[in-house]
């Protein structure tokens, strides 16, 4: 890196989150760190996101048509000056000294290739339920023994610009579990560190229905890549989720073994949900710890369906990769390099 202080582009991929935009930029604005440049590329949103962002100075580029947050990344990537991009997604809240830490710790190391940040597991925003569960789930889930992970959190990263042109961009061909392929890319030659030094607070999902959504479509698109790879996202799919999700998913048709196989069948169901829960018992305490035990009853039946979500989500796409051959080669081709002429996918 050319200087101790590089110019810094904080880099807000957004589409419809003006009623979180505002809160990101002033986090954005507040920084410690100088100098920034900031850019909101905007996927084509029909909301008031424009408008809030040029009402505080903020430069605002757009995307062509809307394509999926893959694209608007880019499209900051291709515009930005600095030395350091530094990606915030629009409905997060980053601490004051994220991009200061984020600097630091990329000087330090030329081994990172990015630094992640951690979501804290209060919500921004806390109208919902739902969200409380989402907060507290993903934090813990963030929390890995080393740091070093294959999966890039991209809601909070930072990477210097070199590292991105050399590694190539988000595919834009992916609107599930871009951060994944790249991360993949990334991970090849360079550490991806997560860390607590860089904290915000996330906006999560308003409804278990767009959760749900969310989760099986990014589960159902990572199954190809996985396969390819032979391996899980270190520090993040453990094995004994996986196996969580597995007995979780076993329960429900256990449920009719004591109908065939008689009554002592019934504790099958049970034990397996029994299974379940122990293999993420750190989770559970920790929840337990933090919100009580009236909280932890509605948090378990929620997680249940996301485990029930997971393991659907890996058959659908198994039974996708073993069908067609454009889904088993999704991942096969990298994207090519980034330029500006080429921001949009060829094809959807």
């Amino acid at each position: 890196m050319s200087s101790p202080n590089p110019l810094v582009t904080v880099i807000v991929p957004n589409y419809n989150y003006a009623a979180t935009l505002g809160r990101c930029l002033e986090a954005i604005q507040a920084q410690t760190y100088s100098p920034l440049e900031i850019l909101v590329a905007d996927d084509c949103s029909t909301d008031d996101s424009v408008a809030v962002a040029e009402s505080m100075g903020v430069t605002v580029i757009s995307t062509r048509r809307n394509a999926g947050q893959a694209v608007a990344r880019n499209l900051g990537a291709a515009h930005a000056r600095g030395e350091i991009l530094f990606f915030v997604d629009s409905d997060l809240v980053i601490e004051p000294d994220a991009v200061a830490n984020a600097v630091k710790i990329l000087n330090a190391d030329p081994k990172v290739g990015a630094i992640c940040g951690i979501e804290d597991p209060v919500p921004l925003i806390r109208d919902k339920m739902i969200k409380e569960y989402r907060a507290l789930q993903y934090h813990y889930w963030s929390l890995t023994p080393n740091g070093i992970v294959s999966f890039l959190f991209s809601a909070m990263f930072a990477i210097r610009a070199d590292v991105f042109a050399e590694v190539g961009p988000f595919d834009p061909r992916l609107r599930w579990s871009e951060e994944v392929e790249f991360g993949h890319r990334l991970s090849r030659n360079y550490q991806i560190r997560l860390t607590a030094d860089l904290r915000g607070r996330h906006d999560p999902d308003d409804s278990l229905r767009g959760l749900l959504r969310k989760l099986f479509h990014r589960g159902r698109v990572r199954v190809p890549l996985y396969a390819r790879k032979k391996e899980f996202a270190q520090g993040f799919e453990t094995a004994s989720r996986v196996w969580s999700s597995v007995a979780a998913f076993l329960a429900v048709p256990s449920v009719a073994l004591p109908v065939v196989f008689g009554w002592p069948w019934a504790l099958a169901p049970v034990l397996l949900l029994a299974i379940s829960v122990a293999a993420d018992a750190g989770m559970y305490r920790f929840v337990l710890a933090e919100r009580g035990a009236l909280f932890l009853a509605y948090y378990t039946a929620v997680h249940f369906l996301v485990n029930l979500t997971i393991s659907a989500a890996a058959i659908a796409g198994l039974a996708q990769w073993a069908t067609s051959r454009k889904f088993r080669r999704m991942y096969d081709d990298p994207p090519r390099p980034l330029t500006r002429p080429t921001l949009l996918p060829e094809h959807p």
